[in-house]
């Protein structure tokens, strides 16, 4: 589809991983993972840093949000890898895979999977040895998470924000209705359809459904969209939260959404979580977004009680989970101040 372009998510490379054995037991054939990079990797291999990416987003809002010049992820100081989901609709996924793969065939992803593809990325291409940092948030802080208990020994730190090490009852049964808004339209056929427009209610009850969770009730007390340059909230909901999913294709979307579901970092152990988050030997940073509806506070201090030395620190704010987007001023701020701590400790 034309929205899954370079133009609108790059720039970006891709890494060739072969037919690549996923975690159900399939493969995914002829599987490509789409990355970035900025900065340079010094000759010791130990200023890397890997930024993984959440539902619905790539590594172009990740570059544009949380680096740059003079912020605690400068590509002037790290080499920066952003990777991008398997099923994000850059790498690998239900929209450009092979036809025996594509739409409705596309096999079902695990968070596991993009870990490991990323673990092929970053030794088989850059012969890296050590992250000095793995960042992410909400889906991205899921992977963060397996990595630092998939490779304890190769993640120095980690800084998950706004996600947990498991996908919580409540937030699988909430993600179920993001789910069924795309799959109840008609137009969905099966994930047969054509293009996105024919999915276009299923994508606006989808809108609908972040305009409420995705954000909270201070953004809309204290009226922030108006700093987005709206005079109402209708006029919010239908040109921001509706234009901003409309493009999108809801196999992707889906795809995305099975890995969140399926999310448990206690598998690489057996299925006991406080043993897996008891192996994390990274020095590990939980931010958590203040009113975030979504991933609460509380899931975020459960894991935290159970990860060695674990620091928790809460971002102030009136917009709840979608803060991420960074629209408020002091945001980047907060954010630069506690991982640029993270990262000089």
């Amino acid at each position: 589809m034309a929205y899954y372009t370079q133009e609108n998510h790059g720039p970006y490379e891709m890494f060739d991983l072969g037919d690549f054995a996923l975690a159900s037991g399939e493969k995914l054939n002829a599987c490509q993972l789409a990355y970035s990079t900025f900065g340079t990797l010094n000759a010791a291999k130990d200023n890397a840093v890997l930024i993984t990416t959440w539902w619905s987003g790539t590594s172009k809002i990740m570059e544009t949000t949380y680096t740059g010049a003079g912020r605690a992820l400068d590509p002037a100081k790290y080499f920066i890898i952003i990777a991008n989901q398997l099923g994000s609709g850059v790498s690998t996924s239900p929209n450009n895979a092979n036809a025996g793969q594509a739409k409705a065939k596309f096999p079902r992803l695990a968070i596991a999977d993009d870990v490991c593809a990323q673990h092929r990325l970053v030794t088989g291409k850059f012969g890296i040895r050590q992250l000095a940092l793995v960042f992410g948030g909400s889906m991205g802080a899921q992977q963060t998470y397996e990595w630092a208990v998939r490779y304890p020994e190769m993640v120095k730190r980690i800084a998950a924000l706004a996600g947990t090490t498991r996908c919580s009852d409540y937030s699988r049964l909430f993600s179920q209705t993001l789910r069924e808004a795309m799959t109840s339209d008609a137009g969905f056929n099966n994930g047969e359809y054509g293009e996105s427009s024919e999915v276009a209610e299923g994508l606006k009850r989808l809108a609908t459904l972040m305009s409420v969770s995705g954000w909270c009730p201070e953004f809309y007390r204290h009226e922030i969209w108006k700093t987005l340059g709206f005079a109402s909230v209708p006029e919010f909901k239908t040109n921001f939260m509706e234009g901003y999913f409309a493009p999108m294709d809801p196999n992707v979307l889906i795809a995305e959404i099975t890995k969140w579901q399926g999310h448990d970092v206690a598998r690489a152990q057996g299925g006991d979580l406080a043993k897996a988050l008891g192996s994390i030997k990274a020095k590990t940073l939980i931010l958590q977004i203040e009113n975030d509806l979504m991933f609460p506070l509380d899931d975020c201090r459960d894991d935290q009680e159970m990860i060695p030395g674990a620091q928790l620190c809460v971002i102030k704010s009136r917009c709840g989970h979608l803060g991420l987007f960074a629209i408020e001023p002091d945001y980047s701020t907060q954010f630069d101040h506690n991982v640029g701590e993270l990262l000089a400790s």
